[in-house]
């Protein structure tokens, strides 16, 4: 019989053995476990919408969210809004990031560079985004501009910081054993100081990435006129909670999906790196 199944597999077409290696995979990681809370919220929400323990208006069925998700990409441009916000929080994060690492490399490689930048960042940094957002729009106005500004703000200083303290918690060992070694402070950079802080770097990268999806729906539903924010923003405001909770489930994923990239980035730069999985 299973030799029978093997030779059907070999046989089917090349989606159907990647969908069941898939889902094979899924199964013997014990994946699966996930998706088990996922469902009873969506069980206990059907049951709440079905007795009406909430008005409908407050909280529609689970089959109306659904509806207004279709109605929307179909009447409202659903993609072209997401496609702004993503296209708005990329930017943010790519200039902010680049701007943090080269910044934190300079001042963990050199105590002059951390003094001259050290008490203007750290006062900046306790400064909150949304403070910035009223000025920032006076400066850029309400375009994608002034959002971009306040994302790039919002990841530089956790990615700064961490990149900054990686470099100061590199084992002195392995300066020392550099040194042994003669290498070059190109070398030391390359080979040593920045291997080792890399897998702290990607962390960061994916809490600040977070961070600025999150901060996007602010930036667009305060000053802008297109946008997921901008969409949670009307729906609160003409009690249209079927299409307030599409945005949010919307929200949800996309905010998913850009954690789970980020993750498979840093799990393959810091592959070497064996830590504990629980």
């Amino acid at each position: 019989m299973s030799k029978n199944v093997a030779i059907l597999s070999a046989k089917a077409p090349p989606i159907f053995r990647f969908v069941r290696a898939g889902f094979g995979r899924f199964y013997s990681k014990g994946l699966y476990i996930g998706v088990f809370l996922p469902l009873i919220i969506i069980g206990l929400w059907q049951t709440a919408a079905s007795y009406e323990w909430i008005e409908p208006v407050f909280l529609p069925p689970p089959a109306k969210v659904v509806e207004a998700f279709f109605y929307m990409l179909a009447k409202q441009d659903l993609l072209l809004d997401i496609w702004v916000s993503v296209g708005i929080v990329s930017q943010g994060f790519i200039y902010g990031a680049i701007a943090a690492i080269s910044l934190g490399l300079a001042a963990g490689l050199s105590r002059k560079v951390e003094l001259f930048f050290g008490s203007t960042l750290n006062t900046l940094r306790h400064i909150p985004t949304i403070a910035w957002l009223p000025l920032i729009v006076v400066w850029l106005g309400l375009g994608a501009p002034a959002k971009i500004l306040i994302l790039a703000k919002s990841v530089f200083f956790p990615v700064f910081l961490n990149t900054l303290q990686g470099i100061r918690g590199v084992d002195k060992n392995y300066i020392e054993l550099a040194s042994v070694l003669r290498l070059t402070r190109r070398q030391l950079i390359t080979k040593v100081i920045f291997p080792a802080v890399l897998p702290q770097i990607a962390v960061s990268l994916r809490y600040a990435a977070g961070l600025a999806w999150a901060l996007v729906v602010v930036a667009e539903g305060l000053s802008g006129l297109e946008g997921v924010g901008f969409l949670i923003f009307r729906a609160q405001q003409l009690l249209m909670t079927d299409q307030l909770l599409v945005c949010m489930v919307v929200i949800g994923v996309i905010g998913f999906t850009i954690d789970r990239l980020l993750f498979l980035i840093e799990r393959r730069l810091s592959k070497w790196k064996v830590g504990f999985n629980g």
